[in-house]
């Protein structure tokens, strides 16, 4: 199977529009005191802060020089909780979403994992000090062999790769305790079920494009459970693959899932079509716009994320401009730590190499209102062919609500 995989693209200039919790180290400053201090702080506010709770995970994701895997030119922002380019259309993945798989299998000492994508070889370092031996499988020969490479020159010794198609699995080193897929299929691949032990774990991103949920399987007397945990983004990248999807991505009809929040995961409660959620709560209210719930964030430190994000396929040749519509309410809205981390609706442009290609927005707002409806047109660039939505305080403080956010094509391409 011809594959190639992406994970979510939110790239270095998109960092301070999604409010990434940690500073940016000083550029060129690769002091170990540099290095430890900027570390902490992404434990502090994007680890712990995002609600991991395990104290081995935490330990590894604090001692991890995720420096040591990401490009040299962007080595200044190795510590933001973002996705970085890795170039072969594939990045490393935020720290706080690999925190939150390696804490979902529930590693122990005598554990043997299975990775699916090894990418930069961050995630099967952040494995390697918590589990007996590591086997990792990446597609992309240049990755998988820099991996390798980097691994080695930091001494992970429990941990082994090798270059093929991972949905295949490891036979010859079947059975494993746990399984952590990093990448989005329509289904769990079968051969990675059958290499599982009984008692395992399979944390796995599954879905469509632009809408995938996390599922936790558990293999259980011989049977295999399922538990929906969290919506997310993994957006598959090309070959057989994705060109085999029964529901491909649609960049003519860009739309938005769950616009008024009413729809939730039953297992978790989250809401379905929206991810990489930081102090937003669900509630149910008699006002609201459209049904029964709405989304409400709430911050009390200036500049902390308070967010929800959602992407979708868009062409730029052919979408020009996009009608937005939302109903929006705020308590004691005032600003961050920047003059434009405020309450906004920001949609994020992405090229064909998921750069990005610019950015429009509607507000933003601040002091105490009750619901508004705002009503606006966004200009799509025409090298635009993904966006991300991004809705909340944006770094800023007090308490904003959303409801019955529309988004359509703009009469002037129908």
């Amino acid at each position: 199977m011809n594959l190639r995989i992406s994970f979510s693209r939110v790239f270095a200039s998109l960092a301070l529009a999604i409010g990434c919790g940690a500073s940016a180290m000083a550029a060129g400053d690769r002091s170990p005191e540099a290095l430890e201090q900027s570390r902490d702080k992404m434990v502090t506010d994007d680890i712990i802060g995002g609600g991991i709770t395990n104290m081995r995970v935490i330990q590894s994701m604090r001692m991890t020089p995720r420096h040591e895997f990401a490009p040299p030119k962007l080595f200044d922002k190795a510590y933001l909780d973002m996705s970085l380019p890795l170039g072969e259309h594939q990045t490393l993945t935020p720290p706080m979403l690999v925190a939150y798989m390696t804490e979902q299998l529930d590693p122990q000492p005598s554990d043997r994992v299975l990775e699916i994508g090894t990418g930069s070889g961050y995630q099967a370092a952040v494995l390697s000090p918590l589990v007996k031996e590591v086997y990792s499988i990446e597609i992309v020969e240049k990755l998988g062999k820099r991996a390798e490479k980097t691994l080695k020159k930091l001494k992970y010794d429990n941990v082994f790769t090798k270059l093929g198609d991972g949905f295949l699995g490891w036979p010859e080193k079947a059975p494993f305790d746990k399984v952590i897929v990093t990448c989005s299929p329509e289904n769990v691949p079968q051969p990675l079920i059958d290499q599982l032990k009984e008692g395992g774990r399979i944390i796995v991103p599954v879905g469509e494009p632009y809408q995938q949920v996390f599922h936790l399987l558990k293999k259980e007397d011989g049977k295999l459970t399922n538990e929906a945990l969290r919506p997310t983004l993994f957006v598959p990248m090309t070959g057989q693959a994705a060109k085999n999807r029964k529901v491909p991505a649609d960049p003519l009809h860009p739309t938005l899932i769950n616009p008024s929040f009413e729809e939730t995961i039953p297992d978790s409660g989250e809401p379905t079509g929206w991810y990489y959620i930081r102090q937003m709560e669900l509630v149910e209210v008699s006002d609201a716009p459209d049904g029964r719930q709405i989304a409400t964030f709430t911050n009390k430190d200036p500049g902390r994320t308070a967010r929800a994000l959602q992407g979708f396929a868009i062409d730029g040749r052919k979408i020009h401009q996009l009608q937005i519509s939302l109903m929006v309410k705020g308590t004691d809205v005032n600003v961050g730590i920047a003059p434009d981390q405020l309450p906004q609706f920001a949609v994020i442009f992405l090229n064909e190499n998921r750069a990005p290609a610019g950015n429009v927005k509607l507000g933003p707002w601040s002091g105490t209102f009750g619901w508004q409806k705002i009503t606006g047109k966004l200009k799509v660039p025409p090298t635009a062919r993904e966006a991300i939505v991004n809705i909340g305080l944006i770094g800023g403080t007090g308490e904003v609500s959303y409801d019955d956010i529309q988004m359509t094509v703009s009469s002037s391409d129908n």
